[in-house]
C-alpha cells in the first residue's frame, strides 16, 4: 500500500482551479500521479467538494463539475481510510500536539499518509502539517 507521493487537499484544489494562485505548480504534480504511486485521503473528497462548490465567484464550480472531478481523483489516486481506531487515534495524538480547530483535518490527512508509508506529502499548508510531529513533517513539501 505504499505511496511516494500524498496530496493533501489544498492541493487538489488548486491543481483544478485555474485562477488559484498555486494552479500552475500544482497541476503539473498532480498530473504525473497514477494510482500505484500517489494517493489521498478519503476525507479530501469531501474538503475538495465543500471547498470548490463555496469558492467565490466564477471559480465556484458547479455539484455535478465537483463529482466529475472526484470522480476523475479516484481514478487516479490511491483513496487511504482510517478505521474508527486509526481515527481516533489520530484524534488523541492532535491533541497531544497541541492542535485545535480546523487543524484536526490537516492531523487525519497526516495519519492517512503515514498510513500509505507516503514518502511525500504535497501541500500548500506546509506549518500546518510541520505542528504534527517529526514523522509527518519530515515529509511535507510543497509541488
Amino acid at each position: 500500500m505504499a505511496v511516494k507521493v500524498f496530496f493533501d487537499t489544498s492541493v487538489l484544489v488548486a491543481a483544478v482551479s485555474v485562477q488559484h494562485v498555486h494552479h500552475r505548480a500544482s497541476l503539473p504534480a498532480y498530473l504525473r500521479a497514477d494510482k500505484n504511486h500517489a494517493g489521498c485521503a478519503a476525507h479530501s473528497l469531501a474538503e475538495v467538494y465543500a471547498t470548490l462548490t463555496r469558492l467565490p465567484g466564477r471559480q465556484r464550480m458547479s455539484c455535478e463539475q465537483t463529482l466529475l472531478f472526484l470522480d476523475e481523483i479516484r481514478d487516479r489516486l490511491k483513496t487511504i481510510v482510517l478505521d474508527s481506531e486509526e481515527y481516533s487515534a489520530a484524534i488523541v495524538d492532535a491533541a497531544g500536539e497541541g492542535v485545535a480547530g480546523g487543524m484536526i483535518y490537516d492531523a487525519l490527512i497526516g495519519r492517512c499518509a503515514l498510513k500509505a508509508h507516503a514518502e511525500t506529502i504535497l501541500t500548500w499548508n506546509i506549518d500546518h502539517f510541520r505542528r504534527l510531529g517529526p514523522e509527518v513533517a519530515k515529509r511535507v513539501r510543497t509541488p
